[in-house]
């Protein structure tokens, strides 16, 4: 079936657009449960037409994209009183670990107690860089 949409017959991600494996959607991008989830809850936001990174993505599929994070964050949120955050983000190329090469955001729930110490989030995707040294708190 010829949707329109440019995929790549090699992309995990296309094919499960192609599937129609997505858990929500929304214009341009659809949601999927994480093949390895950090959390319970532990989305991928991507936009439906094969994009190699974030910023290979059109000003829509980033707005659309925006919004389901928004819907899908509010949702998780009234079905789970335990999260009280989350951390959203994307790698882009090799170095900073992406492993499929289609455009996804990560969405993360947290709850409080989940790590030892998450001062720092994000940062922490280098080893021993996610602290502050003796900034306090």
């Amino acid at each position: 079936m010829n949707t329109g949409i440019k995929s790549d017959p090699d992309c995990l991600f296309c094919r499960w657009v192609a599937e129609r494996k997505a858990v929500e959607a929304l214009g341009a991008v659809v949601a999927f449960d994480d093949g390895f989830p950090v959390t319970d809850g532990h989305l991928l936001i991507m936009p439906r037409r094969h994009a190699r990174d974030w910023f290979a993505m059109t000003e829509a599929e980033l707005r659309d994209s925006e919004t389901l994070i928004r819907i899908l964050a509010d949702a998780i949120k009234q079905n789970d009183a335990a999260v009280t955050g989350f951390n959203i983000g994307t790698n882009i190329g090799r170095s900073a670990g992406q492993t499929v090469f289609h455009a996804h955001v990560h969405l993360i729930p947290r709850r409080d107690g989940d790590c030892d110490n998450p001062k720092g989030g994000v940062r922490g995707v280098i080893d021993g860089r996610r602290g502050y040294g003796s900034i306090a708190a």
